[in-house]
């Protein structure tokens, strides 16, 4: 039987006009970051099962691509439970194995650490439109700083970013999960709910207001505390007016300190920016990750019809593997989204050297293809991209692939 030449399901093999965006954006990943005062770093994609399984992944730890044990340590005739068998898993995203991390080296690292993580990550998801069963993900995180200068240095890279890659008009939507509790808090829903009301809440994208007002009757909550909270959403804005308007409304449920930091956090990042984005206050946005403290953010693109990136305040992670709590905030673009939406655009990667092809006829003598090599390896090393090829027959054809290739420079080389 012939063996499968299509990719695993979810995945997806990458043709050389994909990777040439690919390999741009990452070098303006680095680049832009580098600028802002990330350092790379990396972890393995590999990860204990029980740092996976730690709930802290919200639905993801659901999509794990569990390893089985390995050698004597696989007991099959003796194991009862999954955990008999599994003592690894891919990393479902960058976040986690970051926290592991710092745990590990905090004493070797400056602080507060400015992380910059790129690595592919593993998701057992249903593939669709942007969405992939193994995907890159690019991270950048600020460790050990309690401040929200933290939050505005993440916004102002990862626009700063969006806006080399010609990316216009997307809105970054800003929250806080002490802002949500707060709004639940005053609406009467007791603390155990607050999940489940989170969960309902977050799918108003979907289903609208009605929709939300019909999910949490259904889920047995007082009419009164459905309406007083739904009421809230209808008046707050989507500027700094509607965090002033949380901060009168919500006194006594709500930290003042809470509004005033998310009101400095989008004041500061219009007056500072540089791309062409907006930001707007967001008391509908929740992210599905439990591991999340305080401000929460996302990118929304028209084009794509979702988010193309998030993160958060997470000062909690940490403290699971050291027993004490590190102030921690990162910021994740969509990378194989963004990639994606270059791609469908037709984006031409900028300010690239010349590509130079030579075709060399069948029967070139050896002294006229050496100094055809020469020459090309001259051109190679004066930083131009160059590659030689035998002529085919069908030269027309063959010429038409190159310039796709993005080849404007095509020499054919006859035998004298």
């Amino acid at each position: 039987m012939a063996l499968k030449k299509k990719p695993v399901t979810g995945m997806k093999d990458m043709l050389p006009r994909e990777m040439e965006i690919r390999d741009y954006v990452i070098h303006m990943i680095k680049e832009t970051y580098k600028s802002f005062g990330f350092s790379s770093m990396e972890t393995p994609c590999v990860e204990h099962i029980d740092n996976l399984l730690s709930k802290q992944g919200g639905e993801n730890e659901k999509l794990i691509f569990k390893i089985l044990k390995r050698g004597e340590k696989l007991k099959l005739a003796e194991a009862k439970t999954e955990a008999d068998l599994v003592d690894g898993g891919l990393r479902y995203d960058l976040t986690l194995p970051l926290s592991r991390y710092y745990s590990n080296n905090a004493n070797e690292l400056p602080s507060p650490f400015k992380a910059l993580q790129m690595g592919n990550v593993w998701r057992a998801d249903r593939p669709q439109r942007g969405r992939f069963r193994q995907f890159m993900q690019c991270d950048i995180d600020i460790l050990g700083e309690a401040g929200n200068i933290a939050e505005i240095e993440l916004i102002l890279a990862t626009t700063t970013l969006l806006g080399k890659l010609d990316f216009k008009n997307f809105t970054i939507r800003i929250n806080d999960r002490r802002m949500l509790k707060a709004m639940a808090a005053y609406s009467g829903f007791a603390e155990a709910d607050y999940d489940n009301v989170f969960i309902i809440l977050d799918k108003m994208d979907k289903i609208g207001l009605e929709g939300v007002a019909s999910e949490l009757a259904a889920s047995g909550y007082a009419k009164e505390s459905i309406d007083k909270y739904l009421e809230l959403f209808e008046l707050i804005t989507t500027d700094v007016e509607g965090v002033r308007f949380c901060k009168e409304k919500l006194e006594g449920y709500l930290d003042a300190e809470v509004a005033d930091s998310l009101e400095k956090i989008i004041t500061s990042v219009l007056e500072v920016k540089s791309a062409d984005f907006a930001i707007k206050f967001d008391p509908t946005l929740v992210r599905g990750m439990s591991y999340y403290t305080g401000t929460i953010f996302e990118i929304a693109m028209d084009e794509f019809g979702g988010s193309v990136g998030g993160g958060g305040r997470y000062d909690e992670m940490i403290g699971k593997f050291t027993g004490q709590n590190t102030p921690a905030c990162g910021f994740s673009i969509g990378f194989e989204r963004i990639v994606m939406l270059l791609l469908e655009r037709g984006y031409e990667v900028p300010h690239q050297e010349e590509k130079k092809a030579y075709l060399l006829e069948k029967g070139l003598l050896q002294s006229e293809f050496i100094n055809i090599m020469k020459t090309a390896c001259d051109e190679r090393a004066a930083g131009k991209q160059v590659t030689v090829l035998n002529m085919k027959k069908n030269k027309k054809f063959q010429k038409e692939q190159l310039a796709e290739m993005g080849y404007t420079n095509i020499v054919e080389c006859f035998k004298n």
